[in-house]
């Protein structure tokens, strides 16, 4: 079993992918709920806006935030901060320091991908937030550039992210990221995506390593059955 199972409950998919992603806050409190049922303690999420478009706004996204939490408690809710939901940096770490001002509704979390322009400020920005950081490294060049600006103020882990979706890859690829960030002092959570997504949370598991799954990094079961939904999913991965 791995140490830790992170839910990733929507990403950037719709519904036109799979019926079961959740997209309103309803649904994604009801889906939080689901999988904190099966032990799971830390999500996370895409909030949307009105139209159901990613979404970094605070008032926007603190509704999601704190649907989970009136259902889940204990939950630990991470938030994306993509670059591609808003492309200018300034304004990503501007609207993410907005987040200060949310009370139950500000996330515990967010994820920061270190290839993307601004990354630096956008840490920061959460860190006075008072919202900690999830580190997201693709690939060992943004290892490199990780260890040499070296770690952010309010940094709690490195999401280690395969790229590769050819499951023989993603184990090479898997090892490559890894040793590019050995030097790295904070828990590492290893996953991959697609049709990798199994191969990568077993080398998470025999590395001993925290990993996720969720319909943002899968649609299918271990064996290649379409998952009905984020738990059933969460629960493949508990039982793996």
């Amino acid at each position: 079993m791995p140490r830790t199972v992170q839910a990733c409950l929507n990403g950037t998919r719709s519904t036109t992918d799979h019926p079961a992603v959740p997209i309103t806050g309803w649904q994604v409190a009801r889906a939080a709920a689901e999988v904190a049922e099966l032990g799971v303690d830390a999500v996370h999420l895409h909030p949307r806006d009105a139209a159901g478009a990613e979404t970094l706004v605070g008032s926007e996204l603190a509704g999601t935030v704190a649907a989970v939490r009136a259902v889940a408690p204990a939950m630990a809710v991470g938030v994306t901060t993509g670059a591609w939901i808003v492309p200018d940096p300034r304004r990503r770490a501007a609207l993410v320091a907005g987040w200060v001002a949310l009370a139950a509704g500000r996330p515990d979390f967010a994820s920061v991908n270190v290839h993307e322009p601004g990354w630096w400020e956008v840490c920061a920005a959460a860190h006075e937030a008072g919202v900690e950081v999830e580190l997201g490294v693709y690939d060992p060049g943004a290892a490199r550039t990780l260890r040499d600006r070296g770690l952010p103020p309010g940094a709690v882990r490195v999401l280690a992210e395969v790229q590769p979706t050819e499951p023989g890859e993603a184990a090479e690829a898997a090892g490559e990221l890894l040793d590019a960030l050995s030097w790295v002092t904070l828990p590492v959570l290893l996953h991959g995506e697609g049709d990798s997504a199994w191969t990568v949370l077993a080398e998470a598991n025999n590395r001993g390593l925290a990993t996720r799954i969720g319909l943002e990094d899968t649609l299918d079961l271990p064996d290649g059955t379409r998952a009905p939904d984020n738990t059933a999913l969460v629960r493949a991965a508990l039982d793996a």
